[in-house]
C-alpha cells in the first residue's frame, strides 16, 4: 500500500528535515545543562510514535477519504510534536509567531484524527453489515465460490427447502439475476476480468441487500438471491432496484477502460419444489427484453 501514498511520505520526509533547518537558521542552540530532558523524551516520543501510527495508517489502507483524514491528522501531531521538541534544544525569540504555529499543530492534528476516526467508524458501521449478510454462510462453514466467495446453487436449494419447512404459509421470494453480454466481457478482455465483473457485481448487490437476504452464485454470471418474507411484487420491486445499482457502476478493467453493466433479473415465490422454481426462472431470464427485467409467475 506504501507506494500508493508515495506524495504523503515525501512531503512528511522533507517537512522533518524542514523544521530542523528551520530552527537552526532563525533560533540559538542552547546549552546542554538546561535541556529538559523529560519533555526532550515525552514530545520526541510523541513525534515518533505518531509517525510510527502514520507508516502503519498508510501501509494497512487504500487512498481516499479516511485514510487521508486519519494519516493526516497523525502527520500533523508528528510534526507539532517534532517541532515543540525542537523547541528544547534552540531558544526561539519569544515574539516570534512562526513557533508558536507549529507546535498548534499538535491540536489541529488531534481535530483531523478525530474526524477520520468518525468517517472510519462509519466506514466500520458499513463493513460490518456487509459480512453479517455473509453470517448464515460462515455459521454453516459453507465452501464458498473461489471467484465471488459467495455459496453455490446447491446451498440455495437447501436454504429454499429449509425456508419453506421453518415458515410454511409465509411468503419467500427468489431473485433471479444475468449480466447482461458477460460472454463478450470474457472475449474482449480475457476471462481474468470477467471475474473482477463477477466480483464487483457480487459485491454491489451485498451492498443493497437486507441482512436476513441470502445472495448465491447461481452459474456463470448469473446470481440467485434468496428474500424470506417478501412477496413477489416487492421481490420485483427490489430486483429493479438491484438492476439500477449495479447500472450505476462505472468498472473500469486493468487497461483503464470503462465496462459499462447491466442486469437482467426475474422472479418468483419459491412455494414450490426449488429445482422447478430455479429452472423457471433461468428460463425467464434468458428471454432478452429491454428494460429493467422481467419477472416471472410463481410456477404451479
Amino acid at each position: 500500500m506504501l507506494p500508493l501514498h508515495r506524495n504523503s511520505l515525501i512531503a512528511a520526509a522533507l517537512a522533518l528535515p524542514l523544521f530542523l533547518f528551520l530552527y537552526a537558521t532563525l533560533g540559538h542552540p542552547k546549552p546542554i545543562a538546561v535541556w529538559k530532558w523529560m519533555d526532550i523524551v515525552c514530545e520526541g516520543g510523541t513525534a515518533v510514535m505518531a509517525g510510527i501510527w502514520f507508516l502503519f495508517t498508510l501501509s494497512s489502507r487504500p487512498r481516499g477519504l479516511v485514510t487521508s483524514l486519519i494519516a493526516g491528522g497523525l502527520c500533523a501531531i508528528m510534526l507539532g510534536s517534532w517541532a515543540d521538541c525542537l523547541d528544547e534544544f534552540f531558544a526561539v525569540d519569544k515574539s516570534a509567531v512562526w513557533d508558536n504555529w507549529l507546535e498548534a499543530l499538535i491540536p489541529f492534528g488531534m481535530l483531523v484524527l478525530t474526524i477520520g476516526m468518525y468517517y472510519w467508524r462509519q466506514e466500520q458501521f458499513r463493513l460490518n453489515e456487509h459480512l453479517q449478510k455473509r453470517e448464515r454462510l460462515f455459521r454453516d462453514h459453507r465452501a464458498f465460490d473461489r471467484i465471488t466467495q459467495l455459496a453455490d446453487a446447491s446451498y440455495l436449494r437447501t436454504q429454499m427447502r429449509l425456508e419453506q419447512e421453518r415458515r410454511p404459509g409465509l411468503d419467500c421470494a427468489l431473485v433471479l439475476l444475468d449480466i447482461d453480454s458477460f460472454h463478450l466481457i470474457n472475449r474482449e478482455y480475457g476471462h481474468r476480468e470477467g471475474d473482477r465483473v463477477l466480483q464487483a457485481v457480487g459485491h454491489m448487490l451485498l451492498l443493497n441487500l437486507r441482512n436476513d437476504d441470502l445472495l448465491c452464485r447461481y452459474a456463470g454470471d448469473r446470481f440467485a438471491v434468496l428474500m424470506p418474507g417478501v412477496s413477489r411484487e416487492d421481490a420485483a420491486v427490489k430486483a429493479r432496484h438491484l438492476c439500477a445499482m449495479v447500472g450505476q457502476m462505472r468498472h473500469h478493467a486493468n487497461d483503464n477502460r470503462e465496462i459499462r453493466l447491466s442486469l437482467r433479473h426475474a422472479c418468483s415465490l419459491t412455494d414450490g419444489v426449488p429445482e422447478v422454481v430455479l429452472a423457471e426462472l433461468s428460463r425467464a431470464v434468458e428471454t432478452p427484453r429491454s428494460g429493467a427485467g422481467i419477472s416471472a409467475a410463481a410456477p404451479a
